[in-house]
C-alpha cells in the first residue's frame, strides 16, 4: 500500500493466478484471517492509522514498513493519515471493509477485470469515454481495458478502473455518485486546496458524460 499526497494506492496480487487489482482510499480484507500490508510513500512521510484495527505505522518514501491487521467483525473501519503531510492532510480518509472470505474472493474478482466497454444502447456514456480520453485524463489515470494509458513516468494519480464501485472520491471527501464525480472533475481546487488534479479544460456537457461514465464503471 502506498500514501500519496492525499489520497491511498492499495495493490492486491494473487500470485497463484497472477490476478491484479489497483484501488484508491479503500482497503477490503477478508474477515477471520491476518492479512499482511506492506506500507510506503511516494512523497512524504505519512501514517497509516486504522484505529479499531491497528496502531500507528510511518509510511516513508522508498522505504517499506509491515503491518498484519485482522478484522473478526464484517463491517466498515475508518482510517485516516496519523501524521502532517501538507495542505490537505485532514482530508486523507481511508475506509476498510472487512467482509466474509467468500464476499472478498467475488469483490477481488471483479476489481481485477479491466473496466467494461461501454454498453452499445448508451451513447451518453460512450460520449464520456472518448471525452474522458480526449481531455488527456489518462495522462495521469490509469482505466485497465482502454487502449491509452498513462506514461510510466507520469504524475501518478488514483486508478479509476472500478471507481464507481468506490463509496467516496477525493480521498473521502465526497460520497460517490455522478453528481459529485462532475463537481471534483470541474473544479477539484474547490474542493481540496492544494490537490494535484487541475480543473476540467472541457465543456460542461463533456464534464458530466465523463462523470456519467466513470459512475458506471463498477
Amino acid at each position: 500500500m502506498k500514501a500519496h499526497m492525499w489520497w491511498w494506492e492499495a495493490r492486491y496480487y494473487d500470485a497463484s493466478t497472477g490476478r491484479e487489482a489497483v484501488v484508491a482510499n479503500e482497503l477490503h480484507i477478508p474477515t477471520g484471517v491476518p492479512v499482511y500490508l506492506a506500507l510506503t510513500s511516494a512523497d512524504v512521510i505519512h501514517t497509516f492509522w486504522l484505529p479499531s484495527l491497528s496502531g500507528k505505522v510511518d509510511m516513508l518514501p522508498e522505504r517499506l514498513h509491515g503491518l498484519t491487521l485482522r478484522a473478526d467483525r464484517a463491517g466498515d473501519y475508518r482510517g485516516q493519515c496519523a501524521e502532517f503531510c501538507g495542505a490537505q492532510h485532514a482530508n486523507m480518509a481511508l475506509r476498510l471493509t472487512a467482509q466474509p472470505p467468500s464476499d472478498f474472493a467475488n469483490w477481488f474478482a471483479r476489481q481485477s477485470r479491466p473496466a467494461a466497454a461501454p454498453p452499445s444502447a448508451s451513447a451518453r456514456i460512450a460520449q464520456g469515454q472518448r471525452s474522458f480520453v480526449a481531455a488527456r485524463c489518462v495522462s495521469c489515470h490509469a482505466v485497465r481495458g482502454l487502449h491509452e494509458q498513462p506514461a510510466p513516468d507520469a504524475p501518478k494519480a488514483p486508478d479509476l478502473t472500478h471507481v464507481g464501485s468506490r463509496s467516496t472520491i477525493a480521498a473521502g471527501a465526497l460520497p460517490m455518485n455522478k453528481g459529485t464525480l462532475a463537481a471534483w472533475i470541474a473544479d477539484p481546487q474547490a474542493i481540496k486546496p492544494g490537490a494535484r488534479m487541475p480543473g476540467a479544460t472541457v465543456s460542461a456537457e463533456q464534464v458530466s458524460a465523463i462523470a456519467e461514465w466513470l459512475e458506471s464503471l463498477k
